[in-house]
């Protein structure tokens, strides 16, 4: 990322702009909260610290989330220098991955994480687990292609009834 420059942009007549970074903050929290700017940021960091992500299965995990934003959050979080994106190779895609900086950040979202699922239930919320939701979905199908055709349907059944 330029320094001094924020990851929230404009729009002004087709080009995205975006705003300076303060010079000066008066505690760490708003400088860190100015870096990271919004829940979505914050989000994408949770799942790519757990794992690297495709573009596809970061849109899997974050549906209420437009194609347009995700696309913005993850080119900010790139130039901050908290994400890298690496070049596909066999397949067309790119994953993204936490950077030595990003990985600086893990406590601070496992903590976030943590306070989550304890206080979800007294703010009457439920929470998902969407990665491993995810996984579990890429394993059932891994599994099934892995079978001879005429075993196909009765191998996701049984991975299902599984848990898998």
């Amino acid at each position: 990322m330029i320094p001094g420059l924020t990851s929230t942009h404009s729009r002004h007549r087709g080009v995205i702009v975006s705003k300076r970074l303060a010079t000066y903050f008066h505690c760490p929290t708003e400088f860190t909260l100015a870096v990271l700017g919004g829940k979505w940021k914050t989000v994408i960091l949770s799942y790519l610290k757990e794992r690297p992500c495709r573009y596809a299965e970061l849109r899997r995990l974050v549906p209420r989330l437009s194609d347009k934003v995700l696309t913005e959050r993850l080119r900010d979080l790139t130039r901050s220098g908290l994400v890298a994106r690496q070049e596909p190779t066999a397949s067309r895609t790119h994953t993204y991955f936490l950077t030595e900086k990003g990985r600086s950040l893990n406590e601070l979202l496992q903590q976030l994480y943590a306070w989550g699922l304890k206080n979800s239930g007294s703010f009457g919320v439920r929470v998902g687990a969407p990665l491993e939701e995810l996984d579990a979905q890429q394993k059932g199908h891994r599994v099934a292609r892995s079978l001879p055709a005429r075993n196909r349907t009765r191998g996701r059944e049984t991975a299902r009834v599984r848990g898998v």
